[in-house]
């Protein structure tokens, strides 16, 4: 990757329209599980989405694959998705940007008490 792409996220734009040049080829329920798998990932995404690209590249490769064999979508993810999610980004209580930020803001408010209080 480029110094100037990385700054940009133009690679990051290129791969996401990639990614849904190949989500428009699955069939329609394929199609809304991925819709949903989006959306449940994101809370997961640092601050470019970075992180989630690999991620989400595997995702819609197992969906690619197992459309092709004919299995059913609810066979393959089944009726959780938001947990699949969850599996996919690091187990459940993978830490999201939000608990990030929250935890930054108490590191940030309890330096500052710290000053205060010495």
């Amino acid at each position: 990757m480029k110094f100037w792409e990385a700054m940009t996220g133009s690679d990051l734009t290129r791969e996401w329209k990639a990614f849904e040049t190949r989500a428009d080829a699955l069939p329609a329920d394929y199609r809304a599980a991925w819709e949903q798998i989006k959306g449940h990932l994101f809370p997961y995404s640092d601050f470019t989405g970075r992180n989630l690209m690999p991620i989400l590249d595997g995702a819609l490769g197992l969906l690619e694959e197992t459309a092709a064999d004919g299995q059913s979508v609810h066979d393959v993810l089944g009726e959780d998705i938001g947990g699949f999610c969850a599996a996919l980004a690091g187990g459940e209580g993978a830490r999201s940007y939000r608990d990030r930020w929250r935890e930054q803001l108490n590191r940030n408010v309890a330096g500052k008490l710290g000053r205060l209080g010495g």
